[in-house]
């Protein structure tokens, strides 16, 4: 039978209490750390904010490109958000089913489906947006103006080479 093993620093003098605070030990200097715990802080707060609306992050996301770029082929939505083809063929029926947006065949190359707001959409679209400013305030508030721009531009810097941003977009 394996022994059990204290890995604990010899000079921490704290022992652990059922039910308090835990110690973090090394995982304080990880960065992946920190941004799953930032990840499901947001991800928390948005889903009790637009709970009302049943809109996902992702299903938010996709309606604010369609909004942004009618007549966009849900590959190229995929592609931006860094999704495969299957999860956003599923997020596409969905949208379509709650009468958000539709697929209408492209005048240009008929192979290709574009995707389109539809009324429904647009109404919820705007109560939504009123919705995630309350969220996102919520968030940006603990920042100054210039804090914020430096944390969202270092933020940008973990994932400009690997996930397409507005720079990729022809």
């Amino acid at each position: 039978m394996a022994q059990p093993v204290d890995l604990k620093p010899a000079n921490d003098d704290e022992t652990f209490e059922l039910g308090g605070r835990l110690r973090t030990g090394r995982l304080d200097d990880i960065l992946g750390f920190h941004m799953r715990m930032a990840n499901v802080a947001i991800y928390q707060d948005y889903s009790a904010t637009m709970g009302e609306l049943g809109l996902t992050q992702k299903q938010f996301a996709v309606l604010e490109l369609i909004a942004a770029n009618p007549g966009v082929g849900q590959i190229d939505i995929a592609h931006q958000l860094s999704m495969d083809r299957a999860t956003m063929m599923a997020l596409v029926n969905r949208l379509e089913a709650r009468n958000l947006i539709v697929r209408q065949p492209s005048s240009i190359d008929r192979r290709r489906q574009e995707l389109r707001m539809t009324g429904d959409g647009a109404s919820l679209l705007t109560h939504a947006r009123r919705l995630q400013r309350e969220h996102e305030e919520r968030f940006t508030s603990r920042f100054t103006p210039q804090e914020l721009q430096v944390f969202i531009g270092a933020l940008k810097r973990i994932y400009e080479d690997i996930i397409p941003g507005d720079d990729d977009i022809d």
